[in-house]
Formats: structure tokens, sequence, C-alpha cells
């Protein structure tokens, strides 16, 4: 078994190759990058300086030195193939250097570090949430099937999955927040957070979580919850179980110790691959609650053109996912020994 986690574990290593690579080639053929980005905004300051500005900065007569052009792209290693500037930034990467952001102009290591708790914050809080309600509340669908309790929940669940998490989300804040005043309207923290007490600061922090954390888990609410349920009903279905009953073990110790514990072996090993998007955020709710966090960074570096930015994202949530990959299978085998990989 130790051979088969080395072999995966080497995997990694051209997987992140090619995706990097891939992603790599990509920003070099967009148009927009920072060289076409700092010409246009050279031409549009040329243009607002003649004529009060009237003339187009695309129509401007301003003309870039050509050794500022090619400084430039010697800067951005623009001026080598796509496979030797690729070796550069791997290089650079090997070293934990991300590069610098053409937007924020500080290091991408330094701005994503920064992102980063925040959107572990929500994320990680989400994720627990949605598992510590979706897992009870599947045992019990599971054991009154098709009763009134299962029917009902089953609607309010699906319902919620129905919904975005970005417009649940938005709906969340125009009631709780803009109609009844519960909640702030969005934020990770009020601007005086540090000017208050310590009480002061839990509270105010609880607030701001309360409203993201669930447009954050509502997503995950339906399948952990139905893959619960199910996965519980055809254990009870199983050989053991009906032996168990038959010996007459009550029936708490036969669903809650014998069925639950390899009920939970389909949850559980969805723990490795959640792993990235714990950390990966989401743009369109951190959007709508104003949240600083790594999803909206990385979108709005993709839009900018901010590739150091967008491929310093990628290289952490690669990393993450493939990591993850591989505990999904080691968890396989703690929760079910059965299981031996070769």
């Amino acid at each position: 078994m130790g051979a088969y986690f080395a072999r995966r574990a080497l995997l990694m290593i051209p997987t992140f190759l090619g995706i990097t690579l891939l992603v790599f080639t990509i920003t070099r053929f967009v148009p927009g990058g920072p060289v076409d980005q700092m010409i246009m905004q050279v031409r549009m300051g040329g243009a607002g300086g003649e004529a009060g500005g009237s003339a187009s900065g695309l129509e401007s007569s301003v003309d870039i030195p050509e050794a500022a052009l090619a400084s430039l792209k010697e800067h951005y290693h623009l001026d080598k193939s796509i496979v030797h500037a690729y070796f550069l930034w791997l290089g650079d990467l090997v070293t934990l250097d991300l590069g610098k952001s053409f937007k924020y102009n500080v290091p991408v290591l330094e701005l994503i570090t920064s992102r980063f708790p925040v959107s572990m914050y929500f994320g990680l809080i989400g994720f627990l949430l949605a598992y510590c309600v979706c897992i009870p509340l599947g045992v019990f669908k599971a054991i009154r099937h098709t009763s009134r309790f299962d029917l009902t929940s089953s609607f309010v669940v699906f319902l919620g999955y129905s919904i975005p998490g970005w417009a649940l989300g938005l709906l969340l804040l125009l009631l709780f927040g803009a109609e009844l005043d519960w909640f702030p309207l969005g934020g990770f923290r009020s601007p005086n957070w540090e000017e208050l007490s310590f009480a002061g600061r839990v509270a105010d922090q609880l607030e701001h979580t309360f409203l993201p954390v669930l447009a954050y888990a509502a997503g995950s609410f339906a399948t952990l919850t139905i893959l619960m349920k199910n996965s519980l009903m055809e254990n009870l279905g199983q050989d053991y179980v009906r032996t168990a009953f038959a010996k007459g073990l009550p029936s708490n110790k036969v669903i809650f110790v014998h069925a639950l514990r390899n009920s939970l072996i389909p949850i559980c090993t969805g723990l490795g691959h959640a792993l990235g998007l714990i950390m990966a955020g989401s743009y369109l709710i951190e959007k709508v609650f104003n949240i600083d966090g790594i999803g909206y960074l990385g979108f709005s570096s993709i839009i900018d053109r901010d590739y150091a930015v967008v491929m310093g994202i990628l290289v952490i949530n690669t990393a993450l996912i493939l990591t993850g990959n591989i505990l999904s299978d080691v968890l396989y085998v703690v929760f079910d020994p059965r299981i031996r990989f070769k």
C-alpha cells in the first residue's frame, strides 16, 4: 500500500506541471496583458494631455519608445518562447517567488496570504456546519423513511439546493440586513473592530459570519443529506443488520453502532476532495457580501489580466486539490479496512 501512495505522490508532479503549463500558455495568447495595459495607459495619458483630453486614447499619436517596449517584454518574459518563460516562472516558484501583482503592485504571495484566511474562515465554518447538520438529518430521514418528517425535510432541502448560494445570500442580505436590520450589510468585520472589547469583537464577527456561512453551506446540504440517507438505508438492508436484529440486539445499537459506521464511509472519504473547495472561496458569494477573499481576488485578477496573481492562485488550488485526492484515498483505508490499494 505504501508503494501505491508513493506512486500517487509522484504522479502529482506531472499533473501539476501539465495544469500550470496549460494555463500559462493560455495567458500568453489572451490579449490585454500587463504590457498591453501599460501601453494603453500611456496613450490615454498622452491623449488626456492634448486638446483637453478630447481625443481617444487609441487615436493618440503618442509613440512608445522601442527600448521601453523591449524592457517591458523582457520583464514579463514575453521576449522568450513559452517553454523558456514557463521554466523561468517555475524556477521562481521553487524559491516561493510568485511574482508581483500588476494591479496591486505588491508581491503575489503577500496578496494571497492576506486574503487566504478570510476564504478559509468562511469555507471551513460552512463545511463543518454542513456536515454537522446533514449527517444527523440524513440519519433521521433514513429511520423515518416516507414519513411526514422525511417528505417535509426533503422539500425544504431541495428547495434550498435549487437556489444558488449567491442568490440565497442576496435574499438573506435584503431580508435580514436591509429590511429587519438584524445583520450588517456585508463585510468581514466592522471598520471599528479593533476598537471593540473582546466580547464586542466576538459578537461583531459572529454577526458578519452568520449570513455568508449559510450561503456557503446551502449548496451542499441536499447532496450530503441524501447521500447520508441512502447510504444508511442501503446498510440497513444488508444481511449483517438483519442478523443483528434477529439476535435481539436493541434497534439503537444496530443502527447507530453497526449500520451507521459503515454508512459514514462515503461521507468521510469526501473530506479530501472538499479540501480545495474549502480554501478556494466563492467569487459570487464574496461579491454579494463584499468579502475580500480568494474567490473574489481570483476572478477580478482574470478580468484585470493580472496573470501573476492568476498563476499564484492556480498553484495553491492545484496543490490543495491534488493533496486532497490522496487524502481521500487515505481516508478510504482508514474508514474501511477491507480496502487495500495495490
